[in-house]
């Protein structure tokens, strides 16, 4: 299934910066960041539990946020991209 998370950290401090850092990280080994604090993950449900234990983790719940948008199996007609950004397709192999 498709999940699109977000986040929102505070930053004002330190400590903040860091749990940014943390959370971004983590998205990247599940994801494809598509915003700056938005990222799609195409997940298996124990994959979505198991990550969303680990951001929770990382997260402050009285200062941060976090999101996830269930988007399932058929996402690719709930999606519609405009813009710079080339768009991608996450079944697809990704060449780095």
């Amino acid at each position: 299934m498709l999940v699109l998370i977000t986040y929102d950290v505070n930053t004002e401090d330190v400590a903040g910066r860091k749990r940014l850092r943390k959370i971004a990280k983590e998205c990247v080994n599940y994801g494809q960041r598509v915003q700056c604090s938005v990222f799609e993950c195409l997940l298996s449900p124990a994959q979505c539990k198991m990550l969303q234990a680990k951001l929770r983790q990382l997260m402050d719940p009285e200062k941060d946020s976090l999101r996830f948008y269930y988007l399932g199996s058929r996402y690719e007609s709930k999606i519609e991209h405009f813009g710079c950004k080339a768009a991608y397709l996450p079944e697809e192999p990704m060449i780095l």
